[in-house]
């Protein structure tokens, strides 16, 4: 299967009705979940003086997109619906332009936020770049989550990490994942942000 938008938002209605505060709902997705982790596609600030700017990676450091698909992979086998999966791109992004008809709606509205609603195959996170950003480097998508509703992973514009529930076996493969820096988070908590 190959990505490709979707004409209507139902089953992104899971989400959007789920009761999960927006604040949280647009970090961690739905708050339902046995467990939750932050995906930090960079170190957590140490003080609250620290942007972003300052924190020095090296030359090697992986994007978060990246990252991003790493983890993905890893929370494939934690779903039956691999091939059925949907992903949300926030409509705000000016390096991937919406086609007119996507653009026009109907778009996943939560409180602050709407996004265009695509589905395809887990898989087709590999081609991520290459479907939407015409190969280049673009932000992972907003939101990943299976036709099962086993997990969700969320990514917002603002935070440093990617927010991720899902069974605490699915949570503990992703800790484990020597590539990936993932830790327990509890979504009601305030989060590590900088500045």
């Amino acid at each position: 299967m190959t990505l490709a938008f979707c004409s209507d938002t139902v089953a992104a209605e899971w989400l959007v009705r789920s009761g999960t505060p927006a604040d949280q709902l647009t970090v961690f997705g739905p708050d339902r979940f046995e467990a939750f982790a932050r995906l930090r596609f960079i170190p957590d600030p140490t003080s609250g003086r620290h942007q972003e700017a300052d924190v020095e990676l090296p030359v090697d450091h992986p994007s978060d997109i990246a990252q991003a698909r790493r983890a993905l992979h890893v929370l494939a086998q934690f779903t039956a619906t691999p091939q059925d999966c949907y992903f949300c791109l926030w409509e705000g992004y000016s390096d991937v332009p919406l086609p007119p008809e996507v653009r026009r709606g109907p778009l996943v509205e939560i409180p602050h936020r709407r996004y265009a609603l695509l589905r395809g195959s887990l898989q087709d996170i590999d081609d991520w770049e290459a479907a939407l950003g015409g190969g280049q480097p673009i932000p992972p998508p907003a939101f990943v989550w299976p036709a099962d509703h086993r997990w969700c992973f969320a990514s917002d514009v603002d935070p440093h990490w990617a927010g991720i529930g899902a069974e605490r076996a699915a949570v503990d493969a992703l800790i484990r994942d020597p590539e990936l820096d993932v830790v327990p988070a509890r979504p009601a908590e305030a989060q590590p942000l900088y500045r």
